[in-house]
């Protein structure tokens, strides 16, 4: 279990801490907008009140004694910037700050942030790709051109064994695992035998899953 500190209780804010509550962490929110808050009240560990641009403010949240400080504010980026760099000052021991565009990232970066995430870029791409595939249920991109994608498997593929099919020679992509229904089984052996109703978990390059997927 981790302390988490989200400054923001926009959309992304809110959807963040919820989630990190529902992993198992404790995780206060702060924003000046208090039905924003109030909101959250039943769903995370502590939530609070007050401009966090006012150096007092932070101060008594004690910064540093959060394992991850994360700025949520993408609709008033001097706000960002100035909140950033006063967690900085601060001596906070890891910031994450949301950004929207490339150039902000730089300069919440040279500001102080450890890390900046792009929600929206991500879920773009994500979806781009598993709209751009037959069959793609999930994606999650590790590099530009690497991703792991949750797939169907292929109907030709029924009844025979991975080793059989030698997949990751002809196709150059590797099975990593197999969903069936809310179950998953890593790391599958050799000999398993493919099922029509299976979801692969497979790894490789994007081309090449993206060929497996489309090729007729």
């Amino acid at each position: 279990m981790r302390s988490m500190l989200i400054i923001g209780a926009g959309r992304f804010g809110s959807h963040l801490a919820v989630k990190l509550t529902e992993l198992g962490n404790e995780v206060m929110v702060v924003d000046i907008d208090e039905e924003a808050v109030d909101k959250l009240v039943p769903f995370v560990t502590r939530v609070q009140i007050g401009d966090c641009m006012d150096s007092e403010v932070l101060e008594e949240l004690g910064v540093r004694n959060f394992d991850v400080c994360f700025v949520c504010i993408s609709d008033n980026f001097q706000a960002s910037m100035e909140i950033t760099s006063l967690l900085k000052e601060m001596h906070a021991p890891h910031i994450v700050a949301k950004s929207d565009r490339a150039i902000h990232a730089g300069l919440l970066k040279k500001i102080g942030a450890d890390e900046v995430v792009y929600p929206e870029q991500d879920m773009a791409q994500r979806t781009a790709v598993r709209y751009s595939a037959r069959g793609a249920f999930d994606y999650i991109e590790l590099s530009p051109e690497y991703a792991i994608m949750e797939i169907a498997s292929p109907a030709e593929w029924t009844g025979h064994e991975i080793r059989e099919l030698d997949v990751r020679t002809k196709h150059r992509v590797n099975v990593i695992g197999v969903r069936s229904g809310k179950h998953i089984l890593p790391l599958i052996s050799p000999d398993h035998v493919f099922k029509m109703e299976e979801h692969l978990i497979v790894a490789g390059e994007q081309k090449d899953i993206l060929k497996l997927l489309n090729k007729k």
